[in-house]
């Protein structure tokens, strides 16, 4: 009789780390309002009274660890459904968890955000009536469609991802001395911290190196664009092969305060370059480049470490934040987008006004998800079941 595999454990730091990550969006969007960089259709509001390069060098210190770090310990979790579940129950429970709320929120949502967008930008413009500059925006059927995947592009591309992992997965069932063979050349990378870091830097580098960018820009295109998914593909196999070379994740625990500390120092390195040489921080640059691989390779490893030394325990205040990330990313952005017009004409320095979108912000996400999504069937369609309100304590 074959042997049922053995059920892992909820591992808590992975949860908080994937939540963390999550609500690190609503401070990435909150900043870009208030940066000196132009984002162009990217981010087309900036408050024209209120910037600050604080906000620049904070959009790019997060956009370089958040999303390659969820898309790992996506791949580490979707290998743990793959493995310990089937292939088939892993994609019935991706379609669940990723397609169907993509789909719904991307739906319901895109009005929202045409509508804040248009109303904001007409304040920053000092339009007479930018409600009605707003609303003309939605005039026709054809206005509520979604023409992008806007904020929700990380859903997109973790289903074409997911599809393609598992396409590879199930054809290395039929080549097991390949499988064997890639296994234990990864699992003797994972095992040193210093291989393990080079590595991953190298092969991010050239990658970088081959789009001619020292960053990925996020593509909302609803047509795949190739680099985004090449990139994140990356970490997201590095999180499978995590999970498939059995190998603690007390691993990364040993040097984490060394390795995130140095991915903080070189952040800076890389700020303080850019500013001084006036570079492009998404340009062909190799010393960028180099920065950009180096950083994300010490961040996804340091970051990685730090959770699963302090959060490998229950808490049932992180437990509730990671249950509410879903909810609380998937409704943001409209908000960070439309507190920026209610502040538009305080004088206030562009620090505060970005710190006050990201508390309102919070407070409106969370209360919502605390009273209208937790346990509620909201909560089941995206986490899989209802909560009770207060914080699980088992």
């Amino acid at each position: 009789m074959k042997a049922l595999p053995t059920k892992t454990n909820r591992l808590h730091a992975l949860d908080a780390l994937r939540g963390i990550m999550m609500l690190l969006g609503i401070v990435l969007h909150s900043a870009l309002t208030y940066s000196v960089t132009p984002h162009g259709d990217a981010w087309s509001i900036k408050d024209p009274n209120s910037t600050s390069l604080a906000t620049d060098f904070l959009v790019l210190l997060i956009h370089t660890f958040r999303m390659p770090l969820f898309f790992m310990v996506a791949g580490f979790f979707g290998a743990l459904l793959f493995y310990e579940r089937s292939a088939l129950k892993m994609i019935k429970n991706r379609f669940s968890r990723i397609v169907l709320p993509f789909i719904v929120f991307l739906s319901l949502l895109w009005p929202v955000i045409v509508f804040a967008f248009g109303y904001t930008h007409g304040v920053f413009l000092a339009k007479p009536k930018p409600l009605k500059h707003a609303l003309r925006m939605l005039s026709s059927i054809q206005d509520f469609i979604p023409k992008s995947t806007s904020h929700l592009w990380f859903l997109y591309y973790l289903m074409l991802i997911t599809i393609a992992t598992v396409l590879i997965a199930l054809l290395l069932r039929t080549l097991p001395i390949l499988k064997i063979k890639t296994k234990a050349v990864f699992k003797a990378i994972l095992k040193n911290p210093l291989i393990r870091i080079i590595s991953l830097a190298t092969i991010v580098g050239l990658l970088l190196k081959v789009f001619g960018s020292s960053m990925v820009a996020t593509s909302v295109s609803l047509v795949p664009d190739y680099h985004t998914f090449s990139y994140y593909f990356i970490f997201y196999l590095l999180g499978w092969l995590v999970y498939a070379s059995k190998e603690p994740l007390t691993l990364f625990v040993k040097y984490s305060w060394l390795t995130t500390g140095l991915a903080v120092v070189f952040s800076i390195a890389e700020g303080l370059i850019i500013t001084a040489y006036n570079l492009n921080p998404s340009g062909n640059s190799n010393l960028l480049i180099a920065f950009s691989a180096i950083i994300v390779s010490l961040f996804i490893f340091g970051l990685t470490g730090l959770f699963v030394r302090y959060a490998s325990t229950h808490s049932p205040k992180l437990r509730y934040i990671s249950d509410a990330s879903y909810w609380v990313y998937l409704i943001h952005l409209p908000i960070t987008v439309l507190i920026p017009a209610a502040l538009a004409n305080l004088s206030l320095p562009a620090l505060i006004k970005f710190f006050i979108v990201i508390l309102v912000t919070g407070v409106i996400c969370f209360v919502s998800y605390h009273y209208l999504v937790r346990n509620t069937f909201i909560g089941k369609f995206l986490n899989g079941k209802r909560f009770p309100l207060k914080a699980v304590q088992d």
